[in-house]
């Protein structure tokens, strides 16, 4: 069966980017999307993905998604392929010629939901009102698209719960995996580690703000940032006063964030409502603990008090919970190593299969 996967750009090391390469290996399929940073493919280790780009979108704010969509929305790859799958914010626009499919939800936009007022506050008067225009007007259009989607599959029961309130859709759960075989525990050495684009919704300055009181704790943050004024910006702020125990060492080589896991001493993950959130999974492949807030995906992968401890988003709950697991990092070893386990990649492939061999009948 000829299968393709669509996604909206690979332009960062993300934990989306590796879960849809991923599939696509594990299926054979191919990955039909418009920006591609090959660096980041490689850094990756996906060379081996047959990746198809429909050209680059405009590199304006706005304008990104607008270009994005109509890109995905005009092209027809129907002939080619047998089954077809969507992921991330924008790829169900090519949805309408595509078919058999379904979208492997990794939410329903933010920017038009639960994240519309973080956005928002961020712009001037006068950008605010064009912003207004834009998500009315491009939230509308994509839901004349949602409507060709056949089949929802949701990463999570967050997720789930996500596509039922704003799009009134039933949905099945099929939690992301990773490569288990590849993460290793090495030694816990003398300093934490935070993996995650930096964006605003990651809260990466409420982490930076907390290990500024504890300087006998280091933190090393692991993370790029893509186009877009947000993330540029966001990324500029919190490396203007970086205390001397905090780094920012910017996308690194999949082996070595890999050796970055298997030597610290445990992992940090703060962002807004995670859809899901890979890393606890890939700390936990590494013997590692992680601190993570008491919200959205973490609430599913996070074991509290036996694979990490789980938090209210705030500085002194941070160092608390910090500070709790540097005193006995190894009392929470074989317990997230068994955890990783429930997230490897052949049952996650052979269920995805099984929900493609069903669609199609």
């Amino acid at each position: 069966m000829r299968i393709a996967i669509f996604y909206d750009w690979i332009g960062a090391i993300g934990g989306g980017e590796k879960l849809i390469l991923t599939l696509a290996r594990g299926l054979g399929a191919d990955v039909i999307t418009t920006d591609v940073d090959r660096d980041s493919i490689k850094k990756m280790g996906f060379e081996d993905v047959n990746i198809i780009s429909l050209g680059k979108t405009i590199d304006l704010p706005l304008l990104r998604p607008i270009s994005l969509s109509l890109k995905l929305a005009m092209c027809d790859f129907s002939k080619k392929y047998d089954f077809f799958i969507f992921s991330n914010n924008f790829s169900h626009f090519a949805a309408r010629k595509h078919k058999p499919n379904m979208w492997y939800c990794f939410s329903p936009p933010r920017i038009f939901y639960d994240l519309y007022n973080l956005f928002e506050e961020r712009e001037s008067f006068a950008r605010r009102q064009i912003f207004k225009i834009w998500v009315v007007l491009h939230e509308w259009i994509s839901r004349r698209f949602v409507d060709h989607v056949e089949n929802y599959v949701a990463i999570s029961k967050n997720i789930q719960k996500r596509i039922k309130k704003y799009y009134g859709k039933d949905s099945i759960v099929v939690y992301p995996a990773i490569d288990i075989s590849k993460y290793r525990f090495e030694k816990y050495g003398d300093f934490w580690l935070s993996v995650n684009r930096l964006y605003p919704e990651k809260r990466v300055d409420m982490q930076i703000n907390a290990f500024r009181k504890i300087p006998e704790e280091r933190l090393l943050i692991v993370g790029g940032f893509e186009r877009g004024d947000r993330s540029k910006k966001y990324a500029a702020g919190i490396m203007k006063d970086l205390p001397q125990n905090v780094k920012v060492l910017g996308s690194v080589p999949e082996d070595a964030l890999t050796e970055l896991y298997a030597t610290c001493r445990g992992h940090i993950t703060t962002a807004l409502d995670e859809d899901f959130g890979m890393t606890p999974i890939e700390a936990m492949a590494s013997g590692k603990a992680t601190v993570a807030v008491r919200e959205g995906g973490y609430l599913e992968t996070v074991i509290d008090g036996k694979t990490g401890i789980l938090v209210e988003a705030g500085e002194i709950a941070i160092i608390n919970a910090v500070r709790m697991i540097s005193r006995n990092p190894e009392k929470y070893r074989i317990e997230c190593e068994n955890r990783a386990r429930d997230f490897d990649i052949p049952a996650f492939i052979k269920k995805m299969e099984n929900i493609i061999t069903y669609r199609r009948r």
